[in-house]
């Protein structure tokens, strides 16, 4: 008599075949935008509030828009935050601030920026709406072997790619009223490609993404918040979230 197959085996085969579904149509939305169609990658749920709300435990995802991003910083300018990262040294310069978006290229013009200084740094500032994903682990690399310490200001922003930078400091401070959030990410070139090929490059960035976190001491488990927020939306992570996933050590222990 044949018995009759494991239920948890057709429970994985759903939820691996619902993966594949969800990563193909991911493929899709990115290749009719590559066609200039005005379609875009649609929420979870109902639309997100403005993100100058205030978030709670279960209301942290918000619209977002890296040119409305509130600009943060100390004092807080009235002007937006630069297109791409801006260098600043401060106190006396051991101290570099990242500020901006992370723009293509920006990994190499900022490290060799810092290369250029008179002495090397020992800490980073970051207050930046995020960018290029790419730029932002090739400069995190490169700044976690120089063994800096990564920090954010009262009021500062670190979002979508930029608590990739955050990530890389030997240590990390991010007061409470500072702001680290994340979303989805597109990887690769804005290119025509067939959806088999999107979804590789998809996989193989968010593979890149996990293993790099994991090197940085950070739990990769932060990219489920990731993966489910779409790019014109951000999670906005709590104070006991950046314990959870290892970017800020816990204030009771």
């Amino acid at each position: 008599m044949t018995k009759p197959a494991p239920q948890k085996s057709s429970s994985v085969g759903r939820m691996l075949m619902g993966i594949l579904v969800f990563q193909l149509a991911l493929a899709a939305f990115l290749f009719l935008g590559d066609l200039q169609i005005g379609v875009r990658m649609p929420g979870f749920g109902p639309k997100a509030p403005q993100l100058t709300e205030p978030v709670r435990p279960g209301d942290q995802t918000r619209r977002f828009s890296p040119d409305r991003a509130p600009p943060g910083g100390q004092p807080m300018p009235s002007d937006p935050l630069p297109e791409r990262l801006i260098l600043t040294t401060v106190a006396g310069g051991e101290t570099i601030l990242l500020e901006g978006a992370i723009a293509d290229g920006d990994a190499v013009r900022i490290l060799k920026q810092i290369d250029e200084l008179r002495l090397p740094p020992t800490r980073v500032l970051l207050n930046s709406p995020g960018g290029s994903v790419r730029d932002a682990l090739t400069l995190g690399r490169a700044l976690r072997q120089r063994s800096v310490d990564t920090e954010m200001r009262d009021g500062d922003i670190c979002y979508s790619a930029c608590p990739y930078l955050l990530a890389a400091g030997v240590t990390r401070s991010v007061p409470d009223t500072a702001s680290v959030g994340v979303h989805q990410h597109f990887f690769g070139e804005s290119t025509l490609l067939p959806a088999f090929v999107a979804v590789e490059n998809i996989q193989r960035g968010q593979g890149e993404v996990m293993r790099y976190l994991d090197a940085m001491g950070i739990d990769p488990l932060v990219m489920q918040h990731a993966l489910v927020t779409p790019p014109n939306e951000i999670y906005v992570l709590l104070p006991q979230e950046l314990v959870r996933y290892g970017f800020i050590p816990d204030p009771d222990t």
